[in-house]
Order: structure tokens, then sequence, then C-alpha cells
């Protein structure tokens, strides 16, 4: 019989240590390894569930892309969040751990926004408007993950509406229900000729509200940028951190909500009555940053730069003008 090597009978030695201080027996989980079947990556990855989840609703072969380019976006938002959460459990961040999970969380909003070409380039005018239409009243306006992602990275008065954004300056915990009524979004998806609510939100609310508003709260002491003035005062100053900050600001607030701008304007028509086929949200008003002027942010910031929120994109990448 071959005798075993030392650093095998070291790590034996390890492991029978690790169990017996949790007063378990060894012997039995080496049983286990002998009696488990070898792991497989479709096994691991749930691969045949995974691509089993695609069921489109019509018979266009489009409405497929439309689905699996939304599943795909979903996961990369629960990687933002899985980074969000590590930054708000943090007690004692470094500078370099902070930057770390930030620069993360940009790769992966960056990936989508360069992915989005997908969306734009890739499903046929004529069957995106048919198949859009038997998919109502939903809309991509009802992630609940985009939303947990921007509570996650900013006090939440950054995300009420402009209009009582300033009446909320010095916020406390207590005010957080009565700033959620005024919460950004709601503009997003009202009728235009009444100012009601369409289905479309009333459905997100039904689902999301409370949900979102405990979030706000459990996050109103521990959000990115909370964590990152928990960082030593030569941290917070330094060039590379408040980088990565403006660039968080930037894929979240403006290339993210103008990647699905420029694909309402390439798809759908300007005019109110076709509205519907975003679901009923009023796009041409909720997803250019100029007029939400939605920032995390602030104080990373010029005045200049707040002023001219989302425009030089806007000219540049949805209609061709080069910015001066």
């Amino acid at each position: 019989m071959e005798e075993l090597k030392p650093e095998i009978v070291e790590k034996i030695k390890a492991l029978q240590k690790k169990y017996a201080a949790m007063g378990q027996d060894l012997e039995s989980y080496l049983d286990g390894l002998l009696y488990a079947d070898y792991l497989t990556y479709w096994d691991y990855i749930h691969l045949d569930t995974l691509l089993s989840l695609q069921t489109p609703i019509t018979s266009m072969p489009d409405e497929a892309i439309f689905i699996m380019y939304h599943q795909i976006t979903e996961l990369y938002f629960k990687l933002c969040l899985h980074e969000i959460d590590q930054i708000g459990q943090a007690k004692e961040p470094t500078g370099d751990w902070f930057l770390n999970r930030v620069k993360r969380i940009n790769r992966y909003f960056e990936a989508l926004t360069k992915s989005f070409d997908i969306m734009v380039d890739g499903m046929e005018r004529d069957q995106f408007l048919k198949f859009r239409m038997s998919l109502l009243p939903a809309s991509g306006f009802q992630s609940g993950q985009y939303r947990m992602i921007e509570i996650g990275c900013t006090p939440f008065n950054r995300l009420v509406d402009q209009q009582h954004r300033d009446q909320y300056e010095d916020f406390t915990k207590e005010d957080i229900p009565a700033m959620y009524s005024y919460i950004y979004w709601q503009a997003g998806a009202t009728e235009l000729s009444t100012g009601d609510k369409t289905l479309t939100l009333k459905q997100f609310e039904e689902k999301y509200n409370k949900q979102l508003l405990e979030m706000a709260e459990a996050y109103h002491n521990k959000n990115i940028w909370r964590v990152y003035k928990m960082l030593p005062p030569e941290e917070q100053k330094r060039d590379d951190i408040r980088i990565a900050l403006r660039w968080l600001d930037t894929n979240v607030n403006v290339n993210w909500p103008l990647s699905h701008y420029k694909s309402a304007v390439r798809y759908l028509q300007k005019d109110p009555e076709d509205i519907a086929a975003t679901g009923g949200t009023n796009w041409q008003k909720y997803l250019p940053p100029r007029f939400q002027k939605r920032i995390f942010y602030p104080k990373l910031w010029n005045d200049e730069e707040i002023q001219d929120w989302g425009k030089g994109w806007v000219k540049e990448v949805v209609f061709g003008v080069k910015g001066e």
C-alpha cells in the first residue's frame, strides 16, 4: 500500500482538529466524500434550470432576446447588491477595500451599458413593437433590484423628487417614510392627462414598497456614501476613491438611464399616445438625467457639472452631436 505523503497527513490532522473543535467526527465526513458523486459544471450552476427560464408569450423570435437580456441585467444587479451589502456591513473599512468594491459595481454597470446594443441593434423594430404590446403593463421600470441599488448607494434625500429635495437636506431616519411619498420614480409612471398612477406603478408599489422602505431605513447609516465618510480623512481625499464614486454616480444615474433612452428613441415614436408601449411610463420625461438631476454625490461635482448633468452624453450618444 502506498504510504501517504507527509503533507496529506498534516492536512488530515488539521481537518481532524477542525471538526473536533465543532464536536464533529472527521471519519463521517470522509465517508461522505467517498460516497459523493463528482461535481459537474452544469449541476453547480443549475444550467438546465437556467436555460429553461426563457418563456416567450408571442411567436416573435426576437422576444427571446428581449427576455434573456433582461434576465442577464437582473443577475448583474444582484452582483451589485452583493457588493453593496458587503460595504454596508463594514465596521472599519480601509480605503483600498472600499475602492475595490466600488470598482466592482462600476465594472458590472459598464458591462451592462456597453452590452446594451444587444437591445438597440439586436432586435427588429417591427417585431419589438408587436411583442412589446403583449407585455403590458410590465416594464423595466418595475425592476426592484435597480431601486435597491439606488437606495444602497446614496443618502435617501438624493432620491426624493427635486421639487422636495431641499426640505429634506438635514433629514433623519424618522423622516424616511414621509420622504418615500416623494420618491423620484413616481413621476416616471403617471398618466400624462390625469397625473394618476399607471397600473405599472401600482403593481410595482404593491410588490416592493414595504421592502424598499425597510431597506431605506436600514441603509440610512450604511449606504455607500455613509461608509465613505467612515474612512479616515486622508483616505476620503484620495483621488482614486473620489473618481470611482464619481464614475459610480455617472454609471447609475447617466449612462444606464440613457442607454434605455437611446433604445426608446430607436424603437418608439415620441407622441404621447405611444407611451403605452413602455408600460405606461413617461420615458421622455423620466429617462433623461437632465430632468431628474438624480445625483448621488453632489459634493464630488462642481456647480457647472451639476448644472449640465448628462447633457454631453445625450448630445453625443443619442443625437450624434460631438461635445465642444
